[in-house]
């Protein structure tokens, strides 16, 4: 392949990752190749060296470096050419093979490991053909200005502490890291007459969403007791055959629902690709995503810290904020993106402001007690340790959230920036509707916002709120509206139409 037909190294960078394509498609070529990859591992040396500070090119005690991967086809490739780099560089290499992005940053953590930084080779729930990097050290997750300090230093010159060779050994971590979460889960139910199978008597399917995911059924709810017959695709399979491994897809959610109601079980639990994103199913066949899944784990962490701080990323739901406070905790609604809500966590615990979680929408949900690290199979497992706790008193996890209220009406429309300058473009059209907001009436702007513009409506609009962002990740404007009557969000989009349809730089065309 000509090099000079792709994408620049720099573009491959996706805010606190690296993603790009893995495999040719008839539309897309491939974007990380071999050599880019190997080149971004001398990068990730350079890093670890200048920037975290750490003894890199000490002949004697060469650096400890886990890598994994999920289930995608690339991923052997992408490892093979890494661990290339890696081992170039002088580092030791745990080769972990198939793995979830929390346990890779476990690795770190674990003092059976004892590795100083790690590598987790995924692109979440992208389609099959892209891959990606994360990566991390004791410290936690790169972000963003990392990952562009990397990719501009990605080059064999970097590394100029010269002739020396790595090694590479494999170690089973999942296996590990399941058997943490088992141990994790019966201290926190700690019940003495079934304290090896607190979960015993409980039916909970899995859908893995054939990434890595299926472990959990089998090396950790398994061990604990609990029946898992009915789960479905445990199997890492890179085509992704079945549906997307993404909690926050509809198709994905509706095929958990109905093996729950299907196999009647107690629970259903769906992960993303790479297990650092999950929800849950009801018995019911209910959805507990998004702001219920805000609100249930909001529900067990104050009870738990009384007046702690919960940080969200915008676009919640205000009925959630009117929730957490009565429940006598505090919200900070912050602007999108992982990193910025867990960094926003982790700076108000350092102010002096108790902060326990920091969740998105999206899934995205790292708990203080767990070093605010994003991990799927970490948020489960404190649900079902509540979940058992609650049967004993004969209720469910639903019952925490009862008190919820649920708007009638929600949508979510999309629209495409054309311009190429699309942060001015986007800024701009902002900028135009704040002013649009405040001459129109029976809206209000909300004052407490970090992020694009946030709006509360009343009188025609029906009693609800909705908000305009600029998408963190593609060329897009983003309206989120949210309202409690029947009918008031369509006489919403007619007038809001009047203000989209005047923006020469937006494709209006799906409000």
């Amino acid at each position: 392949m000509n090099e000079s037909t792709i994408p620049v190294l720099t573009e491959l960078q996706n805010g606190s990752d690296v993603r790009g394509v893995a495999l040719e498609t008839p539309n897309q070529v491939v974007t990380l190749t071999n050599d880019r990859i190997e080149r971004i591992a001398y990068g990730f040396a350079f890093w670890l060296k200048e920037v975290k500070k750490l003894a890199v090119d000490d002949p004697h005690y060469p650096l400890r470096i886990a890598v994994g991967h999920d289930s995608r086809l690339s991923s052997e490739r992408i490892k093979s050419a890494l661990i290339e780099g890696l081992v170039n560089a002088n580092f030791e290499v745990i080769d972990v093979g198939l793995a979830t992005t929390p346990a890779m940053f476990m690795a770190t953590q674990y003092i059976e490991y004892d590795c100083d930084a790690a590598i987790m080779i995924t692109a979440s729930h992208l389609p099959f053909q892209y891959n990606g990097l994360k990566f991390f050290t004791k410290d936690g997750g790169a972000e963003h200005e990392d990952i562009q300090f990397m990719l501009e230093h990605a080059d064999w010159s970097y590394v100029y502490w010269g002739n020396m060779s790595g090694s590479v050994v494999p170690r089973y971590l999942l296996k590990d890291y399941a058997a943490d979460l088992v141990d994790k889960i019966r201290q926190g139910i700690n019940d003495p007459e079934h304290y090896n199978e607190p979960l015993k008597g409980r039916h909970i399917v899995v859908d893995a969403g054939n990434g890595a995911g299926g472990f959990f059924a089998t090396a950790v709810l398994e061990p604990l007791g609990a029946t898992t017959s009915g789960s479905q695709y445990l199997e890492p399979d890179g085509h992704f055959p079945n549906h997307v491994p993404n909690p926050d897809n509809k198709e994905a959610m509706k095929s958990i629902q109905t093996a729950v109601l299907t196999n009647r079980a107690d629970l259903g639990i769906i992960f993303d690709t790479d297990v650092d994103r999950s929800a849950i199913v009801s018995s019911n066949g209910e959805p507990i995503n998004r702001n219920n899944l805000i609100g249930l784990i909001s529900a067990i962490l104050i009870e738990e810290n009384p007046g702690t701080t919960i940080v969200t990323n915008s676009a919640t739901s205000e009925h959630l904020k009117t929730f957490i406070e009565a429940l006598g905790g505090r919200q900070n609604r912050y602007i999108t993106g992982y990193r910025n809500v867990i960094n926003k966590g982790i700076a108000l615990n350092k102010e002096g402001i108790p902060t326990s979680l920091a969740i998105e929408t999206s899934g995205h949900a790292a708990l203080k007690e767990n070093y605010f690290l994003d991990d799927g199979a970490f948020l489960i497992a404190k649900l079902l340790i509540a979940d058992a706790k609650l049967k004993k008193v004969g209720k469910t996890l639903s019952d925490l959230i009862s008190n919820l209220k649920q708007p009638v009406e929600t949508e979510e429309v999309r629209f495409k920036i054309e311009g190429e300058d699309v942060a001015l473009i986007g800024a701009n059209v902002l900028e135009d509707f704040r002013d649009f907001i405040r001459e129109t009436p029976d809206l209000t702007i909300e004052p407490q916002n970090f992020e694009g513009v946030r709006v509360n409506t009343t009188g025609v609009f029906g009693e609800g709120w909705f908000i305009l962002r600029l998408s963190l990740h593609e060329p897009l404007l983003v309206l989120t509206m949210e309202n409690d009557e029947l009918g008031a969000i369509a006489r919403l989009k007619e007038v809001l139409k009047t203000f989209f349809n005047g923006q020469s730089d937006l494709d209006a065309s799906f409000l």
